[in-house]
């Protein structure tokens, strides 16, 4: 029971911001592209309070780092926010502009996942001391849910930040099409989770991209 305790006050911190932060940063970037709607809700904030969802970024990811502590199975750890509201047809050039509303959410896990590298090779570098390893720890989980986050709202599926990346940038008609599965995108998502595909198409990415940490950040 320690044990597992330990293990979610580690983990607590990380996913708070990873979700969060994720979501603010698409309201940062509606807001500069010309979509005031979140900003005029209070929701272009980086205080993780104006973004946590009770169920997607505390119960969720919480029963899944418990579910995997007693049992022993890794899965995939992932959650989510409460939504930020963007109205595209306000933003300045609603097809362009999508684009880098979509990838600020990634991007902000990208920067927080750079951060937490800098933490763990700090905490590596620290003397020995009682605080060195919790935040060594906190540094991993940190590199670990960001990089989960990245890759999986990379996939190009509506709504995920990667399907509206993807209707940025085909042709008009094309996009048009394509933005058409959103209704069932939550659907194929859970399919995906569920039959392990998703899990086969995001592990040899993130393995490679915190590779790519370890090497840059020498750990």
């Amino acid at each position: 029971m320690d044990n597992l305790i330990q293990t979610l006050a580690i983990w607590a911190l990380p996913v708070i911001f990873a979700i969060t932060l994720h979501e603010a940063a698409h309201g940062y970037a509606a807001r500069h592209f010309g979509d005031p709607t979140a900003w005029q809700l209070g929701r272009v904030s980086l205080n993780p309070a104006k973004h946590i969802d009770l169920v997607g970024t505390i119960i969720v990811p919480a029963l899944i780092l418990i579910t995997s502590k007693l049992f022993g199975s890794a899965g995939i750890l992932f959650g989510w926010a409460k939504p930020v509201p963007v109205d595209f047809s306000r933003l300045r050039r609603p097809k362009q502009d999508m684009l880098w509303v979509a990838a600020a959410g990634p991007g902000a896990n990208l920067l927080m996942a750079l951060g937490w590298a800098s933490l763990f090779k700090l905490a590596v570098l620290m003397p020995e001391h009682s605080y060195a390893l919790p935040l060594a720890k906190m540094g991993m989980a940190g590199i670990q849910i960001n990089a989960m986050l990245l890759l999986l709202n990379l996939v190009p599926i509506p709504p995920l930040d990667g399907g509206r990346i993807a209707v940025s940038l085909l042709p008009y008609r094309l996009a048009w099409k394509f933005s058409r599965l959103e209704p069932y995108g939550l659907v194929i998502l859970l399919l995906l989770l569920f039959t392990g595909v998703l899990e086969l198409l995001l592990m040899p990415p993130m393995t490679a991209f915190i590779w790519l940490l370890s090497t840059i950040f020498q750990f």
